[in-house]
């Protein structure tokens, strides 16, 4: 049984819906937020988990084995050091931080301290990605060729009125960093590592100080070509996602906040044929979807069989993606990745 105490109940919530979900694996034994009544709802009357204004009585307590930091971006670095400093594991949201420097410290010292960092990327955990992951795993995939991803979201002046959001200084970043960047995550998670990037940013749609559109040109290090479509000005939300590779074609629905879990389509393309791929679904198990498999995943790493969960080295990729775009709208110049400490704003892409 691994013991979690979780630091903000926003999206704290659905976290605790996640843990819930493996009561076999986990046990919430604390809730953290500055609103305390905000903490009891969302416990909903488990006596068991105890509720904390602050984080120092989690950090401080022997049984607890994972703090899981759920709060705005901007604290997510220091948090983070705070919990390996008492030796705990740590669950982070997204952004996991921001800049590539602090991804750097965080590496050192989970390593240091012999303990493990697990950015929050649930996105890839869902019926229609393990059905991909079936089909590569049998061979049936080949040579990639293309993709394109779509985040169109609506987020209006209501959804910006909570004063951190919308600000460099809170949200450390726009719609690249705080909304495509599950889809970014799911792209290098499918096709690999990114060679090199061009991308355009603006702000179109709402008054606040980060882009709330953009347009990225990836190529990958296995040759294949990927674009990415961004926007917070859709008139409704839906992601999509398409991956060509030589021996079918997989199609996500529009699900916007869990396109994994979402009907995908697999399109045989030859030598491939539909009825190899048909074969292979028909035989795939059932395995938990969202956070429940995200948090899974984790369990079953901290018991000894690694694989299936998300790494801080994942992590790394993922804020060194975001700065790669930033640094890429700004210069108007393609940047090529990894990106290394000689990097132009490999200490912060903040202005």
């Amino acid at each position: 049984m691994i013991n979690v105490a979780i630091i903000g109940v926003g999206i704290g919530a659905q976290h605790l819906k996640g843990y819930r979900a493996l009561p076999d694996m986990y046990a919430v034994k604390a809730l953290c937020d500055l609103d305390l009544d905000r903490a009891r709802n969302v416990a909903d009357g488990d006596t068991t988990i105890a509720l904390h204004e602050t984080s120092k009585a989690v950090l401080d307590d022997p049984d607890i084995d994972i703090i899981d930091i759920c709060l705005p971006p901007q604290l997510h670095f220091d948090e983070a050091l705070s919990a390996l400093a008492a030796g705990k594991h740590v669950v982070c949201e997204k952004p996991l931080v921001s800049s590539v420097l602090e991804a750097d410290v965080l590496i050192d010292t989970a390593t240091r301290a012999n303990l493990s960092v697990f950015p929050v990327f649930q996105y890839r955990y869902g019926h229609g990605l393990n059905q991909l992951q079936a089909l590569v795993d049998a061979g049936l995939a080949g040579k990639p060729y293309a993709a394109s991803l779509e985040t169109h979201w609506n987020r209006d002046a209501a959804y910006y009125a909570v004063p951190w959001r919308g600000t460099w200084a809170g949200e450390a970043g726009g719609a690249v960093l705080g909304h495509a960047i599950h889809n970014h995550d799911l792209l290098t998670s499918v096709m690999g590592p990114i060679k090199a990037l061009s991308a355009i940013t603006a702000t179109r749609v709402n008054d606040i100080e980060v882009e709330d559109c953009a347009s990225i040109s990836f190529q990958m290090e296995s040759g294949a070509l990927a674009t990415s479509s961004i926007t917070l000005g859709a008139g409704d939300d839906t992601s999509r996602l398409r991956f060509m590779f030589e021996g079918f074609t997989a199609t996500s629905g529009t699900e916007p906040y869990a396109p994994g879990e979402d009907e995908w389509t697999f399109t045989a393309r030859a030598p491939t044929e539909q009825a190899q791929i048909d074969a292979v679904l028909a035989n795939l198990k059932p395995a938990h979807q969202g956070y429940a498999g995200f948090f899974a995943a984790i369990a079953s790493a901290l018991d000894g069989n690694p694989g299936r969960e998300v790494t801080l080295a994942d992590g790394r990729r993922s804020i060194e993606l975001v700065t790669a775009v930033y640094q890429a709208a700004r210069d108007g110049k393609r940047v090529a990745l990894p990106l290394g400490k000689e990097a132009a704003y490999y200490k912060g892409w903040q202005p």
